[in-house]
């Protein structure tokens, strides 16, 4: 919850190619160590899990400012949905191949494969990537020029001194609304994907009897689906862009999707009693949400370019706890309550909420420069 702040302000200093490759070093370190951390103790087992939770912190303000500046304005969606298709897809393919891996290996089976795949990933990482496109070795003329020539120039460098200490200035960035329907939005996406993500097997068992083995197939499906849908609402707003539709006009018709589709899914999905039509609504409910990909994720970099790595750790801090709220309040309200759908249906209104919310106060155009518009 603490280090996107941190991780993106050193994203905005240092770059997310150095950044993003600690990063996964560390959390797969942590995953790595896990099995002989919990044979250990209780106290070295949390303590693997709190590494793996503050390297996590800079991975998407890192990827949120690659994009920034390895992309065109009219790329950029279908650029982070690509990014964040990966992200679902690891939920996804996670979700499946975790028990096959544990009925062969045992519980920490899991643990030790994904954190040899992370070293792995380090390495391409760090032999393949540059923060620029002009710091590449291997990129061709006609694509940099490609790029530049589709790229507004980054904001003059901050050199006020809060800034050459490297001090974000968070007064200025939540001063303005546009962050705050950012943040909003964030917390609101977080809240439904990690309520999802966490409860659904769960669900599944309890309203309709589906043993866990054969829910953990019901609940990976939308995370796929997630990823298809991401793209194409990428490709979509992309090309909304090209065709003169305003920045702004069309992050709130992609934002709006993203909230109110899930919330009205999230409605169907409770008054349906079949698992298969349930399975439908919820991964048309994830579907959906990736629309929003093309919304809030994407703002981030439109409205403070320089500070892209900074608000998009703010805002992803809101999200965590978001999502813790979210998946522990779940339990406490199921357990007080008896049922899942009256859940299901307050999480619905919040998605109503929040798209209102974006609608009213985001835009798609530069509100921060620096720190001396104070």
């Amino acid at each position: 919850m603490v280090t996107p702040i941190v991780g993106g302000a050193l994203v905005d200093q240092y770059g997310s190619k150095i950044v993003l490759g600690c990063g996964v070093a560390l959390w797969s370190v942590s995953t790595f160590l896990t099995p002989w951390a919990a044979e250990s103790s209780l106290l070295a087992l949390l303590a693997m899990r709190v590494l793996l939770g503050m390297a996590e912190g800079v991975a998407l303000p890192s990827m949120n400012k690659m994009i920034l500046r390895w992309f065109p304005k009219t790329e950029r969606s279908r650029a982070v949905a690509l990014a964040m298709g990966g992200f679902h897809l690891g939920s996804a393919i996670g979700l499946i191949i975790s028990p096959i891996i544990m009925s062969q290996t045992g519980v920490f089976g899991p643990f030790v494969m994904f954190g040899l795949f992370g070293f792995l990933w380090v390495l391409v990482w760090l032999s393949a990537s540059s923060d620029s496109p002009d710091q590449h070795p291997q990129i061709s003329k006609y694509e940099l020029e490609h790029i530049k020539d589709r790229t507004p120039p980054l904001p003059v460098k901050d050199t006020s001194p809060m800034r050459r200490r490297g001090i974000p200035p968070f007064r200025l960035l939540l001063s303005k609304l546009p962050t705050w329907a950012i943040i909003i939005s964030n917390a609101m996406h977080n809240w439904g994907y990690f309520v999802i993500l966490s409860w659904m097997p769960i669900y599944f068992n309890t309203i309709y009897q589906v043993d866990l083995r054969r829910a953990a197939w019901f609940s990976a499906l939308p995370w796929a689906m997630m990823a298809t849908l991401g793209y194409v609402a990428g490709a979509i707003s992309d090309m909304l862009i090209r065709c003169g539709t305003s920045v702004t006009v069309t992050r709130k018709i992609m934002q709006s999707i993203g909230f109110i589709g899930p919330g009205l899914c999230l409605l169907g999905l409770n008054a349906t009693r079949s698992p298969f039509l349930a399975s439908a609504w919820l991964t048309a409910a994830v579907g959906l949400n990736s629309f929003s990909h093309a919304g809030f994720l994407v703002n981030l970099q439109e409205i403070a370019p320089q500070y892209a790595g900074v608000l998009h750790g703010m805002s992803n801090t809101a999200g965590t706890l978001a999502a813790i709220i979210g998946t522990i309040g779940a339990g406490y309200f199921v357990e007080l309550m008896g049922s899942f759908r009256g859940f299901l249906s307050f999480t619905a209104v919040l998605y109503f909420v929040s798209a209102l919310f974006w609608n009213i106060f985001s835009t798609g155009e530069q509100v921060i420069f620096n720190e001396s518009d104070q």
